[in-house]
C-alpha cells in the first residue's frame, strides 16, 4: 500500500469495528486458502497392500502404487487437485549410472500410469533428479567427486520424456544443474510433448530442512558429502531472481521455491518481480517440526498449520506442495 494514503486518527478509524465478527473477518480477508492452492506430495514404494511409516513424518507413509491409486482417488474428491510422486527406490536398483531414472517401468512411472487410468482428472507432477536412483545419493552424476553438470543434464532429459511418455501432467526438475530447463522443455518439443509444464525448482537452497524426505526416499545413508555446488546458499536473494529469469527464458511455466517459510522473501520477490505462477515448497522438515511439536502439546497443530499456509499465500503464492494436503482439505471442506 502507498505511504501516501492518508487514513484518520482514532475514534474516527477503530480497526477493531472490522475484526468484530467471523462473518466481517472473513468479508474483509486479503487473501484466502482453498484446495486448488494444494500439491500433495506422496511416497511410493514397492509391492502390494504395501504400507510403511515414515518415523520422522509423523502421519506420513510410504504407499505401493494400488494403495497409491486410492489415496489419489480420496485427494481428488477432496479438491485436491494435484499430487507429486517420490519413489522409495530398492538399494539394489541404485547405480553409478542411475539408470533405473528413466526405466518406463520404474515405480514412479509405474505409479503415474496406475493414477491417470484411476483418476484422470487427477494432475500428476513428478520429480526430475537422480538421488532417488544414485549409489552416491546425489542430485547429479559424481565423477572424481564432482557432481558433473552437463553429463548429469542428459540423464535428465531421458529421465523428463520417459515420465512424460508415463503421462505426467506436470514435470518438477527439482535437481538444480544449469541448463536443465531448456534441454527438458527442448526434448519435449521434439517427443511431441508440447503440453506437459514444467515447474522448475528455481530457487532450491542448500537447507537444513530436507532429512526426514531423505529417509522418506532412502537417500540418507547413500548420501556422500553435502549438495553446496549446486544448491544455493541460504545468504543469497538476488542470485534466486537471476534464476527465475533464466528458467523462464528456458522455457519454464511456473517457478518452486524450497523450503518454503524460512524463504517467503524470495517468494514475494519472485512474484512482484515477474508476476508468473509461484509455488513454495513446504518440506519435511517444517512439516515434521509442525508435528513434533502438536504431539507434544506444545502447539494447537491444526491452528499452526492452517497459519503456515495462509502465509505462503499472503507472500504471494499460487500454490504450495505440503504434506499436510489431505489434512487442510477436510478442514476446508467441513
Amino acid at each position: 500500500m502507498s505511504s501516501s494514503i492518508i487514513t484518520p486518527g482514532f475514534p474516527l478509524a477503530r480497526p477493531r469495528r472490522l475484526r468484530k465478527s467471523d462473518a466481517l473477518r472473513r468479508m474483509v480477508s486479503e487473501n484466502t486458502l482453498t484446495a486448488d492452492d494444494l500439491i500433495w506430495p506422496v511416497f511410493v514404494t514397492a509391492g502390494k497392500n504395501q504400507r510403511d511409516a515414515v518415523a520422522s513424518m509423523p502421519g506420513v507413509e510410504r504407499l505401493s502404487v494400488d494403495l497409491l491409486v486410492k489415496a489419489a482417488r480420496e485427494a481428488f474428491d477432496l479438491g485436491i487437485p494435484a499430487i507429486c510422486i517420490f519413489p522409495y527406490t530398492d538399494p539394489s536398483l541404485k547405480t553409478e549410472d542411475c539408470a533405473e531414472a528413466w526405466n518406463p517401468d520404474n515405480l514412479s512411472n509405474q505409479a503415474i500410469r496406475a493414477i491417470k487410468d484411476a483418476v484422470p482428472e487427477m494432475m500428476i507432477m513428478t520429480d526430475i533428479a537422480l538421488d532417488p536412483y544414485n549409489i552416491n545419493g546425489h542430485d547429479g552424476y559424481v565423477v572424481d567427486g564432482e557432481i558433473v553438470n552437463d553429463q548429469t543434464v542428459e540423464a535428465l532429459v531421458k529421465m523428463a520424456i520417459a515420465q512424460a511418455d508415463a503421462g505426467a501432467d506436470i514435470l518438477g526438475p527439482s535437481d538444480m544443474m544449469d541448463g536443465r530447463i531448456g534441454a527438458i522443455r527442448g526434448a519435449l518439443e521434439s517427443e511431441g510433448h508440447q503440453n506437459v509444464a514444467i515447474l522448475s525448482y528455481t530457487a532450491k537452497y542448500a537447507s537444513g530442512f530436507y532429512g526426514p524426505f531423505r529417509d522418506a526416499v532412502g537417500a540418507s545413508g547413500a548420501l556422500k558429502g553435502d549438495k553446496k555446488t549446486y544448491q544455493m546458499d541460504p545468504a543469497n536473494s538476488d542470485e534466486a531472481m537471476r534464476l527465475v529469469a533464466r528458467d523462464l527464458s528456458e522455457g519454464a511455466d511456473m517457478i518452486m521455491v524450497k523450503p518454503g517459510m524460512p524463504y517467503l522473501d524470495i517468494c514475494h520477490r519472485a512474484k512482484s518481480e515477474f508476476g508468473v505462477p509461484v509455488f513454495a515448497y513446504q518440506v519435511s522438515g517444517e512439516y515434521a517440526m509442525v508435528k513434533a511439536a502438536a504431539l507434544n502439546g506444545w502447539i494447537d497443530g491444526e491452528k499452526v498449520m492452517m497459519e503456515s499456509l495462509m502465509a505462503f499465500k499472503r507472500a504471494g503464492c499460487d500454490g504450495v506442495l505440503t504434506y499436510f494436503a489431505p489434512e487442510v482439505a477436510k478442514i476446508l471442506q467441513g
